[in-house]
């Protein structure tokens, strides 16, 4: 039985290394911001949930308690990850209205028939009466 348990964490290690180095060399080798942002989140999540997991299961074989900062760690993880990933690409995707990322298949945004992006001078909170009145051509003459 000792020896199964030491082989499972032994695994869990392993894995969690594995994944770290997955996510590392994507984040050094993809090309575009987006590919990049896509493997350390991902797969270090992956690794790092791993690794927690195998030190927690060590930690429960020895008879002692699982420490809070390992759990604390790995709560805190599975939580900012996924947010901070989607903050990060919502920001470059404002960053790069003009400039879209061309979508899978190596088809561009006009082929899809994509709506355009509105224009900057919209601000939030307005109401959407207000964003289309904002989008009619200035030189137009005004409704009546």
């Amino acid at each position: 039985m000792i020896t199964f348990i030491q082989v499972a964490l032994s695994l869990l290690l392993l894995f969690g290394c594995f994944f770290i180095l997955v996510g590392a060399l994507g984040l050094v080798k993809l090309s575009t911001f987006f590919k990049r942002l896509h493997a350390p989140t991902k797969a270090s999540t992956l690794g790092v949930g791993c690794v927690l997991a195998g030190s927690v299961l060590y930690h429960i074989f020895l008879g002692e308690d699982p420490q809070p900062r390992e759990l604390l760690i790995t709560v805190f993880l599975f939580i900012t990850a996924p947010i901070s990933a989607h903050m990060m690409a919502k920001a470059a995707l404002s960053l790069m209205m003009e400039k879209r990322p061309s979508l899978p298949g190596h088809e561009t945004a006009k082929e899809e028939q994509l709506p355009p992006p509105l224009p900057r001078n919209v601000t939030e909170g307005r109401d959407d009466d207000e964003r289309v009145a904002t989008r009619t051509d200035p030189s137009a003459p005004p409704e009546s």
